[in-house]
């Protein structure tokens, strides 16, 4: 004989009462207004711009040392000679203008 397997329905939520479902939006908001809070300062063009500064030094101290804290010289020689070169090139455009 095939043996029935027994289903068991899942209880009823219980209502909740007026009070419970106040505290609920109550939270919500409180919730909601951090939130809008927290949005409305990181949209500050202040800390936008914070936060792109620290970005860049970022970027810049792993470009320029090793992950031992050792600075990458043959990429900074590099870097100050191609700056070296751009400034001779735009002194040597002037002079043939002007």
């Amino acid at each position: 004989m095939a043996k029935q397997r027994e289903t068991s329905k899942p209880a009823a939520p219980r209502a909740r009462s007026a009070k419970e479902i106040e505290a609920d939006l109550a939270a919500s908001r409180q919730r909601l207004a951090g939130t809008i809070d927290e949005l409305a300062f990181r949209a500050q063009p202040k800390e936008i711009a914070k936060r792109q500064v620290e970005g860049l030094k970022l970027a810049a101290n792993d470009a320029t040392r090793t992950p031992d804290g050792e600075l990458k010289t043959e990429k900074i020689a590099g870097a100050v000679g191609g700056a070296g070169a751009f400034l001779l090139l735009l002194g040597l455009l002037r002079r043939a203008r002007g």
